[in-house]
């Protein structure tokens, strides 16, 4: 299995801040201990659709996006949703933020699944830390590592 953290960030958007990209690179590369693991930014919604179907392989990538209306998880219940995806053989995860605006209802509708990080809002950088973090949290706790434990 292979997870990509996607973000709809417009280059003029993209913040300078090398703290927020120091944490995020730090946590794509922890989480590739476990599976391969990447991040990508794209311009719109559309750049993204046309990127995310150039990715099939057998099938299509299993599309999670965040959304103030998705689902809210614990970090085990993230842990068994990646558990379940690996242990079936999906091939390609991609957990994406969207546009400043929020997605399309086209979109929305077309995912695999909605999953929101809480009821708070939080500036794309930040956001993309928190998902980095806790995909890597996710994948540790599946390999019983104990950095999940008390913190």
């Amino acid at each position: 299995m292979k997870i990509t953290l996607a973000a709809i960030v417009p280059r003029r958007n993209r913040s300078k801040a090398d703290a927020f990209e120091t944490l995020i690179a730090d946590y794509t590369k922890r989480a590739a201990r476990y599976v391969s693991t990447e991040t990508q930014l794209f311009e719109s919604e559309s750049e993204f659709v046309m990127w995310l179907g150039g990715q099939a392989g057998r099938v299509a990538p299993y599309a999670i996006l965040l959304d103030s209306r998705g689902k809210q998880l614990s970090s085990e219940e993230l842990a068994t949703l990646l558990g379940g995806h690996r242990d079936q053989g999906t091939q390609r995860v991609v957990l994406a933020i969207g546009p400043a605006d929020g997605w399309s209802a086209e979109r929305r509708g077309q995912a695999g699944m909605l999953l929101s990080l809480g009821r708070i809002t939080l500036p794309h950088q930040l956001a993309r830390v928190v998902l980095a973090e806790q995909v890597y949290r996710g994948l540790s706790i599946l390999a019983g590592h104990p950095y999940h434990s008390g913190h």
